[in-house]
């Protein structure tokens, strides 16, 4: 029986198409969210902006992945992603490599974090835009929140794990 996977298994591209090993982020609390800059939801980037400026030095890492898999709201390619984000809600968290998030193209990540925790309602697929997963210092993927759950109410819940 093969051993089964870790969040540290994974390698993920930027949006440079440089690979980045998951393991690197040994010890961090990580968020993984999938983004659109067209999407109603987009001003969540300025939520995770302030989270990422207030624990990033705590070992908080933010990793947006756009999907375009929504309504069409992420045409541009992942570079101008960053640039527009940047420019628009001041985003200097890492911005990833497009992905598909759902179906059978859909990123191998992508499809563990869904296995790991499934939606409120017990669904794995992720439903829109903005969907963020948390994962702890040990990698367990210990939390999912919904497209309405706003970053800032993800802040606690964030502090805590970075306290412990």
């Amino acid at each position: 029986m093969a051993p089964t996977a870790m969040f540290y298994d994974f390698t993920v591209l930027d949006n440079q198409k440089r690979p980045l090993p998951l393991s690197l982020l040994k010890g961090k609390v990580v968020v993984v969210v999938n983004v659109a800059t067209l999407c109603g939801f987009a001003p969540q980037y300025y939520e995770l902006q302030q989270i990422w400026n207030l624990h990033r030095d705590k070992g908080l890492v933010i990793l947006a992945f756009p999907c375009n898999q929504f309504g069409n709201q992420e045409p541009l390619p992942a570079a101008q992603v960053a640039a527009q984000v940047h420019a628009e809600y001041g985003v200097t968290f890492p911005i990833m490599e497009k992905v598909y998030v759902n179906g059978p193209h859909e990123h191998p990540l992508y499809t563990f974090l869904k296995n790991q925790q499934k939606n409120c309602l017990g669904f794995k697929g992720i439903k829109w835009n903005f969907e963020k997963f948390v994962i702890d210092r040990n990698g367990e993927v210990v939390r999912r929140f919904g497209t309405d759950t706003p970053p800032r109410a993800i802040e606690p819940y964030l502090r805590e794990l970075l306290e412990n």
